[in-house]
């Protein structure tokens, strides 16, 4: 069977911007659920010493009705980690909630360690977590210059922006927490995404060359397309299974990173077959003055 992807790319491109417009309004309703890292706060470091129910600490934290996140760390998960939401009044909920897990898990005052973070470095993480992705969208444009050209470069750059956008709006509408491991997540999908497009556009060039002028430009990239599209959803499924049982047997800590990196491989595999080499053989054959684009 042989999927004509090229002809469809207005339906390619209104399914993501329907979903990006959605998580727009998301953010202008209730704006992006930023972690301590972004807007300041704490972090309260418990050393339990044994296995324990983290929902219990969930209730102790929420008696104080705080924004607040709790994972488990350390070996065989026996530390908590509880990062508080800025809010007033921070220490007088530090000292309620310390002195309650002191009472219930009998801790010495040395086993339990406050961290305080803010607004500052939230500035400029924010800062850099951008500055990390223009660098990384402009080496990945130059690269793909370099190998292929300008056309393709751009149109490679503008499917990784549809993944960050998709990453973004999705986490808006799930109510997701944005935090470092939300950036990280970001920089992993940018190379994986922009691994399997270079797949694609090489497979094009090949076709480009053993079919010289015997198909417009558009035919060469819909069976490129559909000859590297097999390696695509192999490799994209293979990795989600992976991902999707680390996020479902996973401890908390470890979900804040598969989520979002869940989300970007289906944006990023979405984008590699029906975004980046439609929006280049669209630009082509526009660039052929609206006539079908003949490869050379």
């Amino acid at each position: 069977m042989r999927f004509h992807i090229v002809k469809h790319i207005k339906l390619w491109i209104a399914i993501p911007i329907i979903i990006i417009l959605i998580g727009s309004g998301m953010i202008a309703a209730r704006g992006l659920n930023l972690g301590v890292d972004f807007v300041g706060g704490s972090v309260i470091y418990a050393n339990i010493g044994a296995e324990y129910n983290v929902n219990d600490i969930r209730d102790i934290v929420n008696e104080q009705n705080v924004d607040a996140n709790i994972v488990s760390a350390g070996q065989n998960g026996q530390d908590a980690i509880i990062r508080i939401k800025y809010t007033e009044n921070l220490q007088e909920i530090h000292d309620k909630i310390i002195t309650e897990l002191q009472e219930k898990y009998n801790l010495d005052a040395e086993k339990i360690n406050v961290d305080f973070v803010g607004p500052t470095v939230g500035r400029e993480l924010v800062r850099n977590a951008v500055t990390s992705v223009l660098i990384a969208v402009a080496l990945i444009l130059v690269y793909i210059w370099i190998r292929f050209e300008l056309k393709s470069g751009v149109a490679a750059v503008l499917a990784l922006f549809h993944d960050l956008l998709v990453m973004i709006a999705v986490t808006a509408i799930l109510g997701i927490q944005i935090n470092d491991s939300f950036i990280a997540a970001i920089l992993t999908i940018l190379g994986y995404s922009i691994n399997d497009t270079i797949v694609v556009f090489d497979r094009i060039r090949e076709n480009t060359k053993r079919f010289g002028r015997k198909k417009a430009m558009s035919e060469i990239v819909d069976q490129s397309i559909n000859e590297s599209i097999t390696r695509t959803l192999n490799t994209s499924l293979t990795t989600i299974f992976a991902i999707a049982a680390l996020y479902i047997l996973g401890v908390e800590s470890i979900k804040d990173f598969t989520l979002p990196i869940l989300i970007g491989l289906v944006s990023g595999t979405y984008s590699s077959i029906f975004v980046a080499s439609p929006i280049w053989s669209a630009w082509v054959e526009r660039s052929k003055g609206g006539k079908p684009a003949i490869a050379k």
